[in-house]
């Protein structure tokens, strides 16, 4: 099986400072983290993670998993450091608790952001990559502006999230649904225990997709982990919220290895 391909943005900040990789959700692209990225580029190197059929990554031929996925980032993450932090929304988020699992050796701290040890069940997902080949996804556009962002974040960022959801529609619907597939089967559930390397759980009070209680579960499973809850966002806190996602990143990334 060929492995999925991604793509990551040259990293931008101090050189020989720590590196930062940032991941996206599904369906949008690095635009998400347009409001956190000055922050840490003060302190750390930042380079922006596209997932497989996102942005500037190939559509992928072929199926993967997100264990796949992680080792394929792990490789060209290799190429710019020997270790990094990572931060990721949603799938990204996911993306980060895998890598954490299957390459701490890399992962210095993992960041799951609106996500959880497992994000929906394989039917859901398959059902979803079903209707995204059959009807585009323009189809997810009004709901995912009601289920991705509070109320008070369509009040404070407009014009990002008009992009946001520009970039949904412009997604290639294979590229969305392979890595929906990648998610039916994602289950992190049973596992948590193995993860070792520090973690936070970033929620958004207001996100009715992960959850305060599935950030809870991150917390009484990983030994290393602690929660941060957003209180006004949804689904996708660092657009929503960019200025409490930096400073808890931010926080937790200047932390004194243990």
């Amino acid at each position: 099986m060929t492995a999925p391909g991604i793509a990551l943005t040259e990293p931008i900040g101090p050189a020989g400072a720590p590196l930062v990789v940032l991941a996206h959700s599904l369906g949008t692209g690095p635009l998400i983290w347009e409001p956190v990225v000055p922050q840490l580029i003060t302190d750390y190197r930042v380079t922006l993670l596209s997932l497989p059929g996102h942005g500037a990554a190939p559509v992928p031929g072929d199926a993967f998993s997100m264990e796949e996925l992680a080792d394929a980032v792990a490789e060209s993450v290799r190429g710019l450091a020997d270790s990094a932090c990572f931060a990721g929304v949603s799938i990204g988020g996911a993306l980060a608790l895998t890598l954490a699992l299957r390459h701490p050796d890399l992962v210095g701290r993992a960041v799951s952001i609106a996500s959880a040890a497992s994000l929906g069940s394989a039917e859901h997902w398959n059902a979803r990559a079903a209707t995204v080949r059959a009807q585009s996804t323009s189809v997810l556009i009004a709901a995912s502006a009601q289920n991705w962002f509070a109320p008070e974040s369509l009040e404070r960022e407009p014009e990002l999230i008009g992009r946001i959801l520009h970039a949904l529609q412009d997604t290639p619907d294979e590229g969305y649904a392979r890595c929906a597939e990648a998610l039916a089967g994602y289950d992190l559930r049973d596992r948590l225990g193995e993860i070792r390397v520090p973690v936070l759980a970033i929620g958004g009070a207001q996100d009715s997709v992960a959850p305060e209680d599935r950030q809870d579960e991150l917390v009484a499973g990983i030994a290393r982990a602690r929660k941060v809850m957003i209180e006004d966002a949804a689904h996708q806190p660092p657009a929503e919220s960019g200025a409490a996602v930096s400073a808890a990143l931010l926080a937790f990334f200047g932390e004194e290895q243990a």
